[in-house]
């Protein structure tokens, strides 16, 4: 199945902290990762793991921090698109001794710009970019979105295959205003509904160790299962498992699913 993801970068530095500090508290934190992430990055890898390739249609700064993070989706098998402009976005995640994130963002959200060369793909997941950008991903029989982006999602007026949205993140609220065929509202270890229906989520087989990618690794599951033509159920069942693996590794990629 060939899989493209439409989106953005963050270049992530991950801290271990015994505790998020309280306003005025100092705590001792510990250098780890740094890798380049964000939705788009962390989708389109996990897409790679399960069908093997996946393309990657992103903005990165002509900098230092774009370069080294184009660098890296190669090695991670990510075939990468840029649009150079700006400046490469960073971000800051504390992850705490239960491997709960936190995150805080540097600089503005990079958004590819479309018309893009999306033709001849059997699955798309956008994620962010403009209209015209969502306008290309249509063209493919199966488009997956998420609902960080509802203004984009609004003007490019298209109907979607799958929206994941979240029960609990304020930036992923949903409200019923896109045509999407299947809708999907994650909450964490509660697993969430479809369609207004509950499935639970999968049990964790080892401990917790960093929950940064968990949500945006079960979206990539979705859509590679339901593109293939699983059943709902059956499609939900592969996104838990992916949200359950990745939280048991170090940042977003070292604990993907894999087929």
């Amino acid at each position: 199945m060939r899989c493209a993801v439409v989106g953005h970068v963050e270049w992530v530095e991950f801290v271990r902290v015994p505790e998020l500090p309280a306003a005025g508290q100092i705590v001792q934190g510990e250098l780890g990762l740094e890798e380049p992430a964000g939705g788009g990055g962390v989708i389109a890898r996990q897409l790679a793991c399960l069908a093997g390739r996946c393309e990657f249609f992103t903005a990165l700064g002509d900098d230092e921090l774009g370069r080294r993070a184009e660098r890296r989706f190669a090695e991670l098998g990510v075939d990468v698109h840029v649009q150079r402009f700006g400046v490469t976005r960073r971000a800051w995640v504390h992850v705490d001794a239960h491997g709960e994130r936190t995150i805080t963002l540097l600089t503005e959200k990079l958004r590819p710009r479309g018309p893009l060369p999306l033709d001849g793909y059997d699955a798309v997941f956008f994620v962010s970019g403009d209209a015209e950008a969502l306008r290309s991903a249509r063209r493919a029989p199966f488009v997956a979105a998420t609902a960080r982006e509802l203004p984009t999602l609004h003007e490019a007026n298209v109907p979607l295959d799958l929206l994941v949205g979240s029960a609990r993140d304020a930036g992923e609220k949903y409200d019923g205003s896109v045509d999407a065929r299947t809708v999907v509202l994650t909450d964490g270890p509660y697993g969430g509904t479809a369609n207004g229906e509950r499935y639970g989520a999968a049990p964790l087989l080892e401990p917790i160790v960093d929950t940064y990618g968990a949500g945006d690794s079960f979206s990539a599951a979705l859509c590679f299962a339901l593109a293939r033509g699983d059943s709902l159920p059956d499609a939900l069942a592969l996104a838990t498992r992916a949200g359950a693996k990745v939280v048991t590794g170090e940042g977003p990629y070292s604990a993907q699913l894999t087929l």
